[in-house]
Order: structure tokens, then C-alpha cells, then sequence
């Protein structure tokens, strides 16, 4: 299976229409975590907008297909995740926050890598609960694992600040904003 095509187009209607829903702020901030890290359970469980699933921008900008594309093979995971930059950066640059797990080149403002055992715990409780959304299951450990591996190094080479839970990592983004 093959992605269907995208073409750049004007976002200023986009993003108007997601400012009427989401805070803008006067800095944007992308956070990057792995799939179950509770990047949606946060962004429905806030009490005001100010942060955005990237799930959601990704999929309501059409960057991200809706399909089960990280099981397609690594040339169609770095496509998406290229897709899911352009979008990411032009969100933050309108003063969006972001919690995504989805990245190629575009460098987080901060990781999140949750203690192994607690995020399989989340996955679990996520494909149990009824509600699953997509994003890896239990049959994806190892790739969830390879992923993080990934993330890590946004740490290691580029000095990204490293948080294990998404609290902490906004708690020190915003405290001075």
C-alpha cells in the first residue's frame, strides 16, 4: 500500500480555525514522547486548551494518513514523519504547543521518556480500555523500544532536555512564560 499524495497549499484558514479552539501562546513548544506516554489522555484531561494531540493536528492537516502507516515499512514511516514536521513547524511557529511522538528532522523543545514499565503499563490499559485510538499495542514493544532509542537521541546529540513524565517537561517549559 502506497500513501496518497499531499500538496502544499495556504494553511492560514487551518490554523485560524485551530486558534479558535486551542490557545496560542507567544512561543510555541513542541514535546516529543513515544506512543502511550499519555500525550492524549493529557491534552483531553487539560483544563484549558493550551496544548494540542499532534495526533490530531497531524491527521486534521492531512500529514498523517489514516491508516496503520508505522506498520508499512520505514520508507513510509519517514514520509509521514517528514509530513508531520512541516506541519509541526508551522504550528509552533503560530505559538501552538505541541505533545507528538511523530518527528524526522524537526528538533523538540523537550523529550518525554516515561520509566519502561509505566508506559507498558499505559499501553495496556490504552488497547484494553475500549477507547483505543491507535498507536502501538502491545504486540509493538519492540518497536515502541527502538523508537525510544530514536527520541533518546535527541537528548544525547542535541541536548533536548529529558523529562519522564509530560507534567515535568511542561511544568519547566512554561514556568516562565
Amino acid at each position: 500500500m502506497t500513501l496518497p499524495p499531499v500538496v502544499f497549499s495556504d494553511g492560514a484558514d487551518f490554523f485560524e480555525k485551530l486558534s479558535h479552539r486551542y490557545t496560542t501562546h507567544r512561543k510555541g513548544l513542541f514535546i516529543m514522547t513515544p506512543s502511550g506516554a499519555g500525550k492524549t489522555y493529557y491534552c483531553k484531561n487539560q483544563t484549558t486548551p493550551d496544548w494540542i494531540d499532534g495526533d490530531d493536528l497531524w491527521i486534521e492537516s492531512g500529514a498523517q494518513p489514516l491508516v496503520e502507516w508505522w506498520d508499512m515499512g520505514v520508507p513510509v514511516i519517514n514520509t509521514v514523519e517528514q509530513r508531520c514536521d512541516v506541519i509541526t513547524a508551522q504550528a509552533v511557529e503560530k505559538g501552538f504547543c505541541i505533545l507528538g511522538s511523530i518527528n524526522f528532522w524537526y528538533k523538540p523543545d523537550a523529550i518525554v521518556i516515561p520509566e519502561w514499565d509505566l508506559l507498558v503499563k499505559q499501553i495496556k490499559m490504552r488497547q484494553d480500555s475500549g477507547e483505543y485510538d491507535g498507536g502501538m499495542t502491545d504486540a509493538h514493544h519492540e518497536q515502541v523500544k527502538t523508537h525510544i532509542g530514536i527520541i533518546e537521541e535527541w537528548h544525547t546529540k542535541h541536548g533536548v532536555p529529558k523529562f519522564d513524565s509530560i507534567e515535568k517537561a511542561i511544568e519547566a517549559l512554561t514556568k516562565d512564560a
